[in-house]
Parts: structure tokens; sequence; C-alpha cells
């Protein structure tokens, strides 16, 4: 008997060895990813704003069927996971432009998500409204899982495009467009005004507006004056605005850039501020000056009183100027400073300075230094670029000139005659 219980439980452990080991896969049929996609925070955008657009994608796809335990081997990827998604945004026709090219998210399981961001500028002239900008994704999945043997798996995957609209809302704004920028007196190193003209091209009109002016990063035309409240700004209306603004000393004569805003009221009671318009403001030169010749001469050893004129070769007058001299060896002057006034472009003026020069100077053109101090149309005191003024020191004459001898020729003749004249009437007499 017991012989026959061991025989039944030896043959029942055989069978069991002999059935195959099966693992714990599960094999999906009839899945696939269910993507969607949706915005995230703002949707309402201003017209000739820059936008960030952000937007979430979902893959909500579920497993339709489940079969456990029926392969050995399991498979590396879910049906329902949608593989290297790549994901693009474009504007179909609406007033944007997306700036950012199609992004790669990876691989999404089912019931995650991604969050991308796409940068944009909506166009100064958009019209209200809602507009509709598809998304595009595309991506793989696992469409077929086979096991051709004991140890292989077949995996056949489908590419996907999918199209998905998203709805953007262009809001109504109050839009600027710098019609014209003119400015006075506005020159390197110096304070001017800026004249602005600007029309409200939006949809919406401006309620107790202020226009204001900002510095474009690192212009030099930088804002004294930067606000001016303009009160109501109705659409399609133009107003004038005038501000003081300032160039720095390393700017060259050339156009900068400036950005106008304005601060409004919208008709529900919120204070808004609308989109920049970036405008170029014109910059003149450093007011510059020059010598005009001829050069003023100086014997050796001789003191004497030297003309100099001075030109004025900038775009704007030079208010209460004075020029100077340096005077260096073998040059000295007891007074090297002289009064011009103003002059404006263009314009001369003429400096006295008393040098004197040594007496074993060498014979030669010298270059001496010379700069012109002035104030600028708000008063503040500003100084020229050094820049050079001729002084020659020439030979004495070493006889006189038979020009210059006349004179002397014909008084001595008329000695000599009155002379002899006087012999002779002394003769007669005798």
């Amino acid at each position: 008997m017991e012989f026959e219980k061991i025989l039944i439980l030896f043959i029942a452990l055989a069978a069991c060895c002999s059935i195959p080991v099966m693992g714990a896969a599960t094999k999906y049929l009839g899945a696939s990813p269910q993507m969607s996609a949706y915005l995230s925070g703002i949707n309402e955008f201003s017209p000739g704003s820059d936008a960030t657009i952000t937007v979430i994608v979902q893959n909500s796809g579920v497993n339709s069927m489940v079969f456990l335990n029926a392969t050995p081997l399991a498979p590396d990827d879910l049906p329902t996971t949608a593989k290297l998604v790549t994901i693009g945004l474009s504007s179909a026709g609406a007033p944007i432009s997306i700036k950012t090219d199609p992004q790669a998210a990876g691989d999404i399981a089912s019931q995650g998500s991604v969050t991308v961001r796409f940068t944009a500028k909506i166009f100064s002239n958009a019209t209200i409204g809602e507009y509709q900008l598809p998304l595009t994704l595309k991506y793989k999945y696992l469409k077929v899982q086979d096991q051709e043997t004991g140890d292989t798996l077949h995996f056949e995957y489908n590419d996907v495009t999918d199209t998905i609209p998203i709805t953007i809302k262009i809001k109504p704004t109050v839009t600027i467009d710098v019609l014209e920028a003119v400015p006075e007196n506005l020159n390197v190193g110096t304070e001017g005004y800026l004249d602005l003209t600007i029309k409200n091209i939006g949809s919406v009109d401006g309620k107790k507006a202020t226009v204001k002016i900002i510095r474009n990063g690192n212009s030099p035309v930088i804002p004294t004056d930067s606000s001016v409240f303009v009160g109501d700004f109705p659409q399609n209306s133009t107003i004038s605005c005038r501000y003081k603004v300032a160039v720095s000393s390393d700017a060259e004569e050339q156009t900068y850039p400036i950005d106008v805003a304005v601060v409004y009221v919208n008709p529900e009671g919120d204070s808004v501020t609308s989109a920049y318009d970036t405008v170029g403001v014109p910059v003149g030169g450093r007011i510059r000056f020059n010598v005009i010749p001829p050069a003023p001469a100086l014997y050796p050893g001789e003191t004497k009183v030297v003309v100099i004129e001075y030109q004025n070769t900038g775009t704007t007058t030079a208010h209460h100027a004075q020029a100077r001299l340096n005077a260096v060896a073998p040059f000295t002057s007891a007074d090297n400073s002289a009064y011009l006034g103003d002059i404006g472009p263009g314009g001369r003026a003429t400096a006295r300075y008393a040098l004197t020069v040594d007496g074993d100077a060498p014979l030669k053109t010298y270059n001496l230094d010379t700069e012109v101090r002035y104030r600028d149309a708000f008063d503040n005191s500003q100084i020229s670029n050094t820049f050079k003024a001729d002084v020659q020191v020439v030979a004495r004459p070493t006889s006189v000139s038979i020009m210059q001898s006349l004179p002397i020729v014909a008084l001595v003749a008329i000695v000599l005659i009155g002379a002899g004249y006087y012999v002779l009437i002394m003769r007669k007499k005798k």
C-alpha cells in the first residue's frame, strides 16, 4: 500500500515537471493612446504683445482587452503608450507668429501628461476675436505583439499624426502706432527734447491714459521725463507728447530705439498697459569746433596778442562758449582764456590770447591744444573734445623792405634839399 502511494506521488511530480513554466506576463489587445490637449493659464492676448502659450497634452488611452498569463515573455511597451511624441503649434493664418519650433516630449504613458510652452508674437494689427491654432502631435504606439518562438517577441508599431485645435482669444485693447518722432537739440552727451505723434489704432477707447517712454535695452537715449498724462485717448485719435531725454556721452551720431507704451483704464475699469511700440530717435553728433586758418605768427622772443578764429561745426548752438588755449614750451601766456558767446551751427567767433615765445624757439609751426566749454539748451555745462590750433614762429626780417624804406628816403631827400637851398641863399647874400 505504501509503495502505491509513493508511486502515485512520483508520477504526479513528474507530470508537474513536464508542464512548461508560465510567467506572469500580460497580453493587451484592441488598445491605443487617446491624446487630447488644452490650454493652461492665459488664453487672452493683446494685439502687439509677446505671448507664452502653455499647452497640456494628455494621454487618456485605456486597454480594452487583457489576457493574463498569455505568454511567457513580457512586452517592453504597452499599446496605450504614445512613444517619441513631438508637439508643434502653428498659426494657420491667425494673426500670430509662433517663435518656438516643434518640441520633443518623449513617451507619454496612459493617464500621463506633459506641459509644453510656445513663445509667440501677436500682430499689432490683429482683429479681436477667437482663433484656432492647430496643435500637431506625432508619435507611434505598439499595434501588434506576437511571440514567434519561445523566446522571441515580434512588435509592430503604428505611426500617428494627430491635429488638435487650440483656441486663443485676441481681446480688445488700445494699440499705439508712433507716427513721428522729432528730436530737438538732441546730441551726443547732451539733453534735448523728443516730440512724439501717436495714434490709437486699437479697438477700444483708453480712459485716463498716460503715455510713457521707456529706455530700450542699453540704448544711449535715456528718458529724463518719462510720462505724459493725456486723459482720454479714443480709438483712431492722434495725440502729441513732448519729453525731455538725455543721450549718453559714448553714443555716436545715428538713430537709436526707444519704447513707447500707454497705460490706460479699459471699459471694464482695469488699469492696462498697451503693447510697446519701438521707434527710432535720430541723435546728432557731439558739438565740434575747429580753427579757421591762417595761423598767427610770432618772432622769436616776441610778446604778441594773437587772434584765433573758432567755428562751430555741429548741428546745434553752443551757448556762452569760452575757449582755452594750452600754451606749452616754447610759449607762455598770462591769459589763455577767451569768451566767445553764443555760436550757432556753422557760426564763427574770435579769441585773442597774449602769447610770449622764447627767443631761442625753433622756427616752425606748433600745434597747441585748445578746447571750448559751453552750455547746452538746458544750461548743462559741456566741454568739447580737445583739438589743435596752429601757431607759427617765423624769422624776424633782417632788412627793411623797399616799401617800408620809401618814407625814410623821402624824408632824407627833403632834409638834403632844404639844406642845399639854405646854403645857396647864404652864398648869394655874401
